[in-house]
C-alpha cells in the first residue's frame, strides 16, 4: 500500500530510550519519592496503557507534567550516545525515498530529537519534527499535519510502538503500523487492531511498497 506520509513516534520507535527512560525514572523516583522500577518488571509494564501505567506506580495525575519535564532534560544530556533501534539506520533511508512527507510526532522535547538525529546523521532524512510536549493531543498533531501539507487520511500512515500511538491514529482515522520492539508488548498492541503489526523494521518496507 501506498503512503505519501510517514510519520513516526520517536521513543522506542527510532531511538532505543527505553533503558535510559528506565534509569531516568528511578532517579526522578528517589527523589520525589515514588517506587522505583525493578528490571523483572518490565514484562507486566509493557501490557498497560498510560494511564494504567502510573495507576500501578501510583503517581497522581498532577504530578505527571513536571516528572515529564525534568525526564526530558536528564534525556538531553544522554540523547547523542543512546543507539538508534537495530535496523532503523538501514530501513530510514529506503523508506524516505517512498514518501514525500516524513516526519516524527513525539511527546518527547523537539531539541532532543534533533540532537539525536544528528548525531547519527539522518537528520535530513526528515521533513518535519513535531513535539506535542505532552502524553495526550497526538490525534490533534496528526490532524494539523494533514493539514499543513495538504494530506488526506488514507495518503497517512502513523508508526509507534504504544498504545496511545495507535489510539491517536485511530482518532485522526489515519492508518497505524505498530512497532513490537518498544515499550509495549506485541499482545497488547495486537489487541488494540492496529492496521499493521511490525515485529522488525525491515516489515515497514513490506508494508509501504
Amino acid at each position: 500500500m501506498h503512503f505519501n506520509a510517514l510519520i513516526f513516534d520517536f521513543d522506542g520507535t527510532i531511538a532505543d530510550t527505553l533503558g535510559e527512560g528506565m534509569r531516568i525514572y528511578n532517579l526522578l523516583a528517589k527523589e520525589h519519592g515514588f517506587r522505583e522500577l525493578e528490571k523483572d518488571e518490565l514484562r507486566e509494564l509493557r501490557t498497560l496503557d498510560m494511564k494504567g501505567l502510573f495507576a500501578h506506580l501510583k503517581i497522581p495525575k498532577r504530578r505527571v507534567p513536571l516528572l515529564l519535564n525534568k525526564g526530558r532534560r536528564l534525556l538531553k544530556n544522554k540523547i547523542r550516545s543512546l543507539p538508534l533501534i537495530d535496523g532503523m539506520e538501514k530501513t530510514l533511508p529506503l523508506l524516505r525515498e517512498r514518501a514525500a512527507c516524513f516526519g516524527i510526532l513525539t511527546s518527547n522535547d523537539s531539541e532532543n530529537v534533533e540532537a539525536f538525529l544528528e548525531s547519527h546523521r539522518i537528520r535530513d532524512l526528515f521533513t518535519f519534527i513535531s513535539a506535542t510536549g505532552q502524553l495526550t493531543g497526538k490525534s490533534k498533531h496528526l490532524r494539523a499535519i494533514a493539514r499543513t501539507f495538504s494530506l488526506s487520511p488514507p495518503e497517512m500512515l502513523y508508526v509507534g510502538d504504544e498504545l496511545r500511538d495507535i489510539r491517536a491514529a485511530r482518532k485522526a482515522k489515519i492508518a497505524s503500523a505498530a512497532v513490537t520492539w518498544g515499550l509495549n508488548s506485541e499482545n497488547s498492541l495486537a489487541a488494540e487492531n492496529p492496521r499493521f503489526l511490525v515485529r522488525q523494521p525491515a516489515e515497514l518496507l513490506e508494508i509501504t511498497a
